[in-house]
């Protein structure tokens, strides 16, 4: 078949818009910023981890380098407060491997549980007489809002919320959430940056000390050196007054979509029951031929990405740490899943020009 492009090339991310449409704000911000010579520790962080706090409804916000290193901070705080060792946490095993490593950085035993039909940690695969189990980590996988129905297994609960933080309205399961400002995410930094949420006094303390290399404590515990600059912080002030037009644009596009795909009988990774409560983080289909799908929007200037190609257990790092089975849903949807670029910055011409395509693909 020949194919026919209209000359149309769409990125997976809207960074390089997002930052035209801003350019002048953010600049105003840096130039204020470099001018005042405070670089560090200042006004603005202060003044954005009021807002994170505020935004999701708890009493402290810690920013650091990075969602990865929120979560260890989370992880390793947890681990100092529980006798057993090493204490075990149960990760989906669908999920970019940062979810992991944060705990095994800091002692902790993992185990990988299978999925649902949409990437969750299938509770009904959980062991409800299993005492052993410390923690869960829940990851609400490209944007879903995560699941009460934890509790019922253990008190601690860990929210990895680099994709989810901003469904249900920034409700907080738990408290404790780490969160990620990376490029590709809802609220993004121009590099890395993240932040641990939480409503425990004694966590945010932890956290602001572990950030310091100790030094906020006195140096009773070692730390690290994981901030996030003040440049960084008054760039992501500019970007917090667009958040809630940019996440009303991206669901009023995945919306549309879900309508189309349904014509067609194609599967989106957003349940329709907890539409309202995504946060559009990723749109994700599920499609026969993945490989070749992807090759044809290519082809058709369309970027798409695959998250993600592999269950956590079928990785060399994480072998033994749950049952590799090529019959599990982690493993089904990983070789079916294929992720739409979605971010606000898509004009109405583009959104239906990725949606056609696709439809006249499959």
């Amino acid at each position: 078949m020949k194919i026919t492009t209209t000359g149309l090339t769409i990125p997976f991310t809207g960074l390089k818009k997002q930052y035209n449409n801003l350019r002048k704000e953010i600049l105003d911000a840096t130039d204020e910023v470099l001018r005042s010579g405070v670089l560090m520790n200042g006004n603005n962080t202060a003044e954005f981890e009021n807002w994170l706090a505020r935004k999701n409804n708890v009493g402290y916000a810690v920013t650091c380098h990075s969602g990865t290193q929120a979560l260890e901070i989370i992880a390793g705080y947890y681990a100092g407060d529980i006798n057993i060792r090493p204490p075990r946490v149960l990760v989906p095993a669908m999920t970019f491997p940062a979810t992991a490593n944060a705990f095994l950085r800091t002692g902790w035993t993992v185990e990988l549980v299978d999925t649902d039909a949409y990437g969750q940690m299938d509770l009904r695969k959980i062991d409800k007489k299993n005492t052993s189990i410390q923690a869960i980590c829940a990851v609400g996988l490209y944007g879903q809002s995560v699941k009460d129905q934890y509790f019922y297994y253990t008190d601690t609960i860990i929210e990895d919320g680099a994709q989810h933080w901003l469904a249900s309205n920034c409700h907080r399961l738990s408290n404790s959430c780490a969160i990620s400002f990376d490029p590709t995410k809802n609220l993004a930094n121009y590099g890395n940056g993240g932040a641990v949420v939480t409503r425990d006094a004694q966590l945010a303390t932890y956290a602001r000390d572990w950030v310091n290399n100790g030094k906020h404590l006195g140096h009773r515990d070692p730390g690290t050196n994981s901030r996030m600059s003040e440049v960084d912080c008054a760039q992501m002030m500019v970007k917090t007054h667009y958040l809630d037009a940019w996440q009303k644009r991206r669901g009023e596009i995945a919306a549309h979509w879900i309508e189309r795909l349904k014509q067609r009988d194609v599967r989106s990774l957003i349940d329709d029951s907890n539409f309202k409560d995504h946060s559009y983080h990723k749109f994700v289909i599920e499609v026969d031929a993945r490989d070749e799908v992807q090759k044809q929007m290519s082809l058709r200037k369309i970027e798409t990405k695959v998250h993600y190609a592999d269950p956590l257990w079928d990785l060399p790092a994480y072998e033994g740490m749950g049952e590799h089975n090529m019959l599990s849903s982690a493993y089904a949807l990983s070789r079916r899943c294929l992720s739409l670029p979605i971010y606000p910055e898509l004009t109405d011409l583009e959104v239906e020009y990725i949606i056609d395509q696709l439809l006249e693909i499959v």
